[in-house]
């Protein structure tokens, strides 16, 4: 009872330390804000890679088939954390950011023969950003105005997930999630000139719905000591049934007196289609390495569009802002033997990294692409109670550039820790 209360203390925590974004990047300003790869302490020391990953002593909830994998007598809870550090450059001019945030919770334990339970926290996608420009009128008086632009928000999905091993290396698996969250953007217009009238607009949306994600894996033994598991994953694209707002206000310099227009979109949001797939080598239970691929049908996703055609306001949903994002990681894991007395032996050494396309059209023209490469330890924490806890730890670089955008280079530092307890062991007292 002790152990269940702790869990739902801590669920509690992490339900607040959600609310805060954890992010500072002007593309957050783009549609539903920077994206998330949903991946936990393990997956992220290979950067995320996960399709085909099948160990049962982490969870993946990358994959819901791998949840059949998980013993009978554990329980496993993990919890991670971040802390970033972002380089901006643009024209020749640099600046920093700094960020902490918390990343996940999630879990997993056997419910019957063959089949094993997922649920977790995770983040969808985060949005912070405080930013302005100053540009010419080109009038004769010199006017300037300047644009400020600020955004904060994000969301978050809870799941619950199954997984179920039909026959002997053949499993499949559904996570269903309750993803809701919301997000405030403005621009706030301001001139040099007093006597010049000022447009801002503020975008809001609080969402409320819901997120399904199949998978499957098939677990090919080669010999007692190699094998090879492939795995697929698909999310269902779906509505989000929320209705964007947009409130334009047009203030008067000289009288101060303000005109308020709102605009709503009705069920505006969208979710795209995912599909993913990828496969895990292997090798005396030592070697891991693996490839997965993802692909996100952004491209079929509309989104809404605050725009004056030939003097008629309107806020419509609209085509035209997303490509399709794609997504190749490669990665692996070494552990000389994780049942030897020697510390070191034990260790599990990580590494990976990763290729994204642009997705985002800004102005017209492709958003930043994305490289990425990690490296990672997974260290034995022993007490006299336990010996199969672990220690996440691992560095992250993301770099995102366009031309005559804006770069980011990100450096990560991930922590997690994972609780692998014996929870459903019966004792036996003589």
């Amino acid at each position: 009872m002790k152990k269940l209360l702790s869990t739902a203390v801590l669920l509690a925590f992490c339900f607040h330390a959600f609310a805060q974004s954890g992010i500072n990047s002007p593309y957050s300003q783009y549609g539903l804000g920077s994206l998330s790869d949903q991946a936990t302490g393990f997956n992220v020391g290979m950067n995320g890679l996960g399709q085909g990953s099948r160990e049962g002593y982490q969870v993946n909830s990358l994959n819901p088939a791998s949840y059949s994998s998980i013993d009978s007598l554990t329980f496993i809870f993990d919890v991670g954390m971040s802390g970033q550090l972002t380089n901006f450059e643009e024209n020749g001019r640099r600046k920093n950011a700094k960020n902490a945030s918390f990343d996940y919770v999630i879990g997993s334990f056997r419910a019957f023969k063959n089949v094993g339970m997922g649920f977790g926290l995770l983040p969808y996608s985060r949005l912070g950003y405080s930013f302005q420009g100053t540009y010419d009128v080109n009038d004769a008086n010199s006017t300037t105005y300047t644009n400020s632009y600020t955004g904060e928000g994000g969301f978050r999905e809870v799941f619950l997930g199954i997984g179920w091993q039909i026959f002997k290396g053949f499993s499949v698996g559904v996570n269903g999630g309750y993803l809701w969250g919301d997000y405030n953007k403005s621009i706030v217009n301001s001139y040099s000139d007093q006597y010049v009238n000022t447009l801002s607009k503020y975008y809001s949306v609080h969402v409320n719905s819901y997120k399904v994600d199949f998978g499957t894996q098939i677990s090919i033994p080669f010999s007692k000591k190699d094998r090879l598991t492939i795995g697929a994953t698909y999310g269902l694209g779906n509505k989000l049934g929320a209705d964007p707002e947009c409130k334009v206000i047009s203030t008067n310099s000289q009288t101060t007196v303000s005109d308020t227009a709102s605009y709503l979109v009705e069920n505006g949001l969208t979710l795209p289609v995912t599909i993913g797939g990828g496969l895990m080598f292997t090798h005396q239970d030592k070697w891991r390495v693996g490839a997965d691929v993802m692909l996100q049908k952004w491209a079929d996703v509309s989104f809404p569009e605050y725009a004056v055609v030939n003097g008629s306001p309107s806020y419509i949903a609209k085509e035209g802002y997303f490509k399709d994002r794609k997504k190749l990681t490669v990665g692996g894991e070494f552990c000389a033997n994780k049942n030897s007395r020697k510390f070191l032996e034990r260790v599990r050494f990580r590494a990976g990294a990763s290729y994204t396309t642009p997705y985002l059209i800004i102005n017209g023209q492709d958003g930043p692409k994305e490289i990425s490469v990690s490296a990672g330890v997974g260290i034995p924490v022993i007490n006299v109670w336990n010996n199969r806890c672990i220690l996440n730890v691992s560095g992250q670089w993301v770099r995102m550039d366009a031309a005559n955008l804006i770069k980011e280079n990100t450096f990560r530092i991930n922590i997690g820790i994972t609780f692998n307890e014996r929870w459903f062991m019966k004792w036996k007292v003589e």
